[in-house]
């Protein structure tokens, strides 16, 4: 059948048409270095000045089989030392509030004294079952979301209390001045006080990691080995897919003073450090 003069302009123009929430790609990241392949499955990976500090799953990853711990790598790509921390089961999220590290480790919190690299004590989160992220506020009030009741806790001297319900597949968290963003299984939301939140942009692969980087633009990735870069207006730009590879793109830590991302791979065993562009 003979096409339509109009047809190849159409067409063509078709082309062009970007899927919905995505925006023309202003942003790119250029690969820096890799590990080597000898961490048993990174999950998080927080950066801290001069280390990087990185949970290791080391088996099931929502078993209690004491298998986890927390590892530690040079921000060039350096093994330091693979059992830093261990006797956790399944940890995961990170965040730092002064000399303690608090780690999400199934249904309670570990608390470490990174001076003497040790557990200092364990907050359990009554009712909670696959903890998964952490965050920590100005105040030092830290937050933690629990992926498998969709629900988010808040922790205040060793306390934990509600602090958002109903999030489906909830993942990431990040404390960003007064406001709380979280990655649920097909969006970025913003907390609100009502234990609600509001859709702040769309992620068909669902959500793993959460870092900002200033002017309310965010870096997200979905496990299954997607990056995004999120603008403040809720659109996104793809930077990096590996979702064919081993190497998946699990909670990621960042640095803003060199824009460099460290990407922990999971099932590649490594860490990857990209500069984002």
């Amino acid at each position: 059948m003979k096409l339509p003069a109009f047809a190849p302009r159409v067409f063509i123009a078709l082309l062009f048409i970007l899927p919905a929430g995505m925006a023309k790609a202003q942003h790119s990241v250029t690969k820096l270095w890799q590990t080597d392949t000898v961490l048993n499955i990174p999950e998080s990976v927080l950066h801290e000045k001069d280390v990087l500090y990185v949970s290791l799953i080391d088996g099931d990853a929502w078993a209690a089989d004491g298998k986890g711990g927390v590892g530690t790598v040079s921000i060039d790509g350096k093994i330091k030392n693979t059992s830093w921390i261990t006797g956790l089961n399944a940890p995961k999220g990170m965040a730092r509030v002064g000399d303690r590290l608090y780690v999400a480790d199934l249904n309670e919190v570990a608390v470490i004294d990174i001076k003497k690299g040790a557990i200092d004590h364990k907050i359990a989160i009554p009712g909670a079952a696959w903890l998964n992220d952490v965050t920590a506020d100005k105040k030092g009030t830290v937050y933690v979301t629990d992926s498998k009741n969709g629900t988010a806790y808040k922790i205040e001297g060793d306390k934990a209390t509600l602090f958002l319900e109903g999030i489906k597949g909830i993942n990431g968290i990040k404390a960003v001045a007064d406001k709380v963003y979280v990655l649920g299984g097909d969006a970025m939301y913003l907390a609100g006080n009502d234990k609600k939140a509001t859709k702040f942009a769309e992620l068909e692969h669902g959500g793993d990691g959460l870092e900002p980087i200033g002017n309310g633009d965010f870096l997200a990735t979905a496990w299954s080995g997607y990056l995004y870069y999120i603008k403040a207006d809720g659109t996104k730009e793809l930077l990096l897919d590996t979702h064919e590879t081993k190497n998946k793109t699990a909670d990621i830590g960042y640095d803003p003073k060199t824009r460099i991302i460290y990407v922990p791979t999971f099932l590649g065993k490594s860490v990857v450090a990209y500069k984002l562009n």
